[in-house]
């Protein structure tokens, strides 16, 4: 995951760096650092962030020819 795409899958949700990591029972500074590109978390960290926004409804595109991204999964009508 990169900075950017943390940043912004964190924004679709309203999120605060603390909410993050309190959903991915990590520290908020891990959280900042890595949005701002100073660190690169564990491998685990990282899993850790990804599990929390998606399971909050994140989705991260792959890329495909129209660019990696996020978004937030659609609900069912």
């Amino acid at each position: 995951m990169t900075p950017e795409f943390c940043r912004e899958a964190r924004k679709l949700l309203g999120w605060s760096e603390l909410d993050l990591a309190i959903a991915a029972a990590c520290s908020s500074l891990t959280v900042r650092n890595l949005e701002e590109g100073r660190t690169r978390p564990s491998y685990a960290t990282r899993v850790a962030l990804r599990a929390a926004l998606e399971y909050a409804g994140v989705e991260f595109i792959a890329e495909n020819g129209g660019g990696a991204g996020v978004r937030l999964r659609k609900t069912a009508p």
